[in-house]
């Protein structure tokens, strides 16, 4: 008996900043083939690229091509994401996942998949509605921050039901939610994202987000991942990048460490120019940043570029980095291939 198969294609716009684009492609399957679903029989579509910054309006057709898919078992519904690619089958210039897969050596071997590097990206946002974070008085602010982080009560929190709606829904769909809290901002949370593939863990971040935009619509809550959404003494919003190699992770070599981080400092401008626009409003050097033009690493330090956890020294220089630079916006695509070319 056939059945209806909801294919949702995302993808990336051409903006500065990229924003998340989606359409339904409503196909008949029968249930042998819905339950065995593989990524070569979701057909390419192509979409209007003139009216998301990608194409002319006298070339305007750019092509999808389908690179992962997100299925809830048991649910007709599929997250299909794409990549944006040119009519002649060459990736388009917007198309900055093409680029990582590109950099990653080996991307498809066995037990070296891109050096062995694991990643865990943090999520901050903030929950807005008519024009402020939620909780917020309609006139003025609520009390100085400094109670809201990792609380409970209604007189701290809001928006609880919807970060933890969303963290269900993304591990329902194999996204690796690792953790969600209260950040320190009323209205303000975060998520965890974690995965040993590169790709796949950039891809879940980029379809955790679409989730988060799309389970608050209804609600009339817009998802804010600007990086300094309320001016003044307020906390902005970043995706931390915590991240390890192999060798990171089982050598016991401090000198790796200092490499890496000397290679770090060195990049730094070049890091901060693909870590998220507006990202100078949020690191300035003061709510748990460091300025911006600078670049510092400490041991348990959130007031620095780099955070080497307190456990990494504890164990004998195992462990990861954390890399507290990328802004909320951030491409991880983007963020990613920076810190592997940036590997000793």
């Amino acid at each position: 008996m056939n059945s209806k198969l909801i294919l949702e294609y995302v993808w990336l716009d051409g903006y500065k900043t990229q924003n998340l684009r989606s359409k339904v492609k409503v196909l008949d399957y029968n249930q042998e083939d819905l339950d065995q679903l593989k990524l070569e029989n979701v057909p390419e579509w192509n979409f209007d690229g003139s009216s998301t910054m990608q194409a002319s309006g006298s070339e305007s057709e750019c092509i999808l091509k389908p690179v992962r898919l997100y299925q809830h078992p048991g649910n007709n519904k599929v997250i299909v994401l794409c990549e944006v690619m040119n009519p002649d089958g060459s990736a388009h210039k917007t198309n900055s996942r093409r680029e990582l897969a590109s950099s990653i050596l080996h991307l498809d071997t066995p037990g070296i998949n891109n050096f062995g590097f694991w990643w865990g990206f943090e999520q901050e946002y903030f929950m807005m509605k008519n024009g402020k974070p939620v909780g917020f008085p309609l006139a003025g602010y609520p009390k100085p921050q400094g109670e809201f982080y990792c609380a409970v009560g209604s007189s701290n929190v809001e928006g609880r039901v919807y970060a933890e709606w969303h963290m269900y829904e993304c591990l329902e769909y194999g996204i690796e939610i690792t953790g969600i809290n209260a950040e320190v901002t009323l209205g303000q949370w975060e998520y965890q994202c974690f995965n040993k593939d590169t790709l796949k863990a950039c891809d879940d971040l980029w379809v955790s987000r679409y989730m988060l935009h799309k389970l608050t619509e209804h609600q009339g809550i817009t998802i804010d991942i600007t990086p300094k959404p309320i001016k003044g003494d307020w906390n902005g919003s970043g995706c931390h990048a915590n991240f390890s190699n192999q060798q990171m992770r089982e050598s016991g070599n401090k000198e790796y460490f200092d490499k890496y981080l000397v290679n770090l400092e060195e990049r730094h401008d070049l890091h901060i120019s693909s870590y998220g626009e507006s990202n100078h409003q949020r690191l300035t050097g003061l709510h748990e940043t460091q300025h911006i033009s600078k670049f510092s690493y400490g041991i348990g330090n959130r007031g620095a570029s780099i955070r080497i956890p307190v456990s990494v020294e504890k164990e004998g220089w195992k462990g990861y980095l954390e890399d507290r630079r990328p802004a909320s916006n951030c491409d991880p695509y983007k963020v990613a291939k920076l810190i592997i070319a940036a590997m000793p």
